[in-house]
């Protein structure tokens, strides 16, 4: 298992490489248009206050064997709903990955159950086809004045031993158009704010589909470090068993030769 959750752990990183390099370009176009702090990943989100309706979307995984993963994440989802419940918001959940789902359903907490099985849909294929038709959900609720803003509980990918859970907030607002360079050397037709405004959803894919291959990444390092604790756990006990085992033989060999040695005597 640790072999395999090594391969998967290569993979996703190989898809995380390619993605970067299309959320790069993405990124450089929306600057060229003028958009103001796409190139700073940093968020905007909504003053506090003013948040009425969250919609709370923790990412978890599917199976298990992965260490402390899936209960770290379970308790930072559990402590943002006690955040926004102390403040008063009107709280939806969104989970995605069994394990979550089953601890939310467990404390009888409702949830949108669409979108359990996406991490599944992601590895097999056609990512942006399971990524769009959340994304697509999100922005209606949004529309429609159900939701004020969308936050992410997941795990980040730090490095092979740190994955670290992280709270982050999805922008669903179309970036603003600021003041274009004057040496940009790009004529916009039609004008800069209807193609973003074109642009904006793959940025949302980009953004959501980026933030579950974060978590997918993280996973695999989890279950991948599980399972080398795991198996230098197991080699050590087998150490033990055949360090025992050998004390027991020879302990049962003195006893036979002192046998032995106490009946040539005796005779």
């Amino acid at each position: 298992m640790r072999m395999i959750a090594s391969a998967k752990l290569h993979r996703t990183q190989g898809m995380t490489e390619n993605f970067l390099l299309y959320m790069e370009q993405l990124r450089s176009i929306l600057n060229d248009l003028g958009c103001a702090n796409i190139d700073d990943d940093v968020d905007m989100p909504v003053e506090e206050e003013k948040k009425k309706s969250v919609l709370l979307i923790p990412m978890a995984s599917n199976s298990g064997l992965c260490g402390a993963f899936n209960s770290n994440l379970s308790k930072a989802t559990f402590k943002r709903i006690n955040e926004w419940k102390a403040r008063g918001a009107d709280l939806q959940l969104l989970p995605i990955g069994k394990k979550i789902y089953h601890e939310l359903k467990k404390d009888n907490q409702p949830s949108i159950t669409d979108y359990v099985t996406l991490m599944e849909k992601v590895e097999k294929g056609d990512p942006f086809e399971a990524v769009s038709q959340l994304t697509d959900h999100v922005l209606q609720l949004y529309q429609k004045g159900d939701i004020d803003t969308v936050e992410f509980v997941f795990h980040h990918f730090k490095s092979m031993g740190s994955q670290v859970v992280t709270v982050k907030e999805l922008v669903l607002a179309p970036p603003k158009v600021g003041k274009v360079e004057a040496d940009n050397p790009f004529l916009t037709e039609p004008s800069a704010e209807e193609l973003i405004q074109a642009l904006h959803p793959r940025l949302l894919n980009a953004e959501v589909y980026g933030t579950l291959l974060d978590s997918f990444t993280s996973e695999h390092a989890a279950r991948m470090l599980a399972m080398q604790t795991a198996d230098d756990n197991a080699n050590d006990l087998l150490k033990e068993l055949t360090l025992l085992y050998n004390k027991t033989r020879q302990q049962a060999i003195t006893n036979e030769l002192i046998d032995i040695m106490g009946g040539k005597v005796e005779q």
